[in-house]
């Protein structure tokens, strides 16, 4: 693996190439935590709807598993950060990769993957990596790398249990994320654009 690549680790039944996102190579330096993230708590049941050109599918985030990363989503959903976005890494069966800030730039397409990570430390859990888990990408050299990319697993992968931060669940359109993941690919990154619109829908208060 070249260095300085982003790994979302498969399990070895996929017979797969690791689920990464190309970095530029990093200068010699002390790695420093992310500072811990002080945004507002999510309510449990708060869900995203996200919309692409294939179709709508809604993720239930997970608060009480990691309540910093839900929280960093729907603080950026918020502010549109994840409209235009795509899915810019496939791994046909395995999973599919976005919410990088830099993939909304057609241009900046060798250095998709690269962007919004290393805003947050782990929130590892026993949570089972089963079809529909929606997680944080991270660096493989750094578990505290986590930030805005996330990506959905496609089938039961029980080896990414505690290794990445589980965050949320698709809950409805799962069969979107499938057709999501027959894009055309060179390798495993998506040769069309498939862009997104999140918005978060927050529960009814109780009357």
């Amino acid at each position: 693996m070249n260095g300085g690549r982003v790994a979302l680790f498969l399990s070895a039944a996929l017979c797969a190439p690791l689920a990464f996102a190309q970095a530029p190579p990093a200068k010699p330096a002390r790695p420093a935590k992310p500072a811990v993230s002080k945004e507002p708590a999510v309510a449990p049941g708060t869900e995203a709807v996200v919309e692409t050109a294939k179709g709508t599918f809604t993720i239930r985030l997970l608060p009480e598993l990691a309540p910093r990363h839900a929280a960093l989503f729907v603080k950026t959903a918020k502010a549109g950060a994840y409209d235009g976005t795509t899915f810019h890494r496939i791994i046909q069966g395995g999973i599919i990769q976005g919410g990088d800030p830099l993939t909304k730039d057609p241009e900046k397409a060798s250095l998709y993957g690269t962007g919004g990570l290393g805003l947050l430390t782990a929130e590892f859990s026993d949570r089972p990596f089963v079809r529909g888990t929606v997680a944080a990408v991270r660096k493989p050299s750094s578990p505290d790398s986590g930030g805005r990319q996330f990506f959905v697993v496609m089938q039961d992968q029980p080896s990414m249990k505690g290794q990445y931060t589980v965050f949320g669940e698709v809950v409805s359109g799962m069969e979107v994320v499938d057709q999501i993941s027959t894009t055309p690919v060179d390798g495993d990154k998506a040769r069309e654009r498939v862009e997104m619109t999140v918005t978060v829908q927050e529960p009814k208060a109780a009357p």
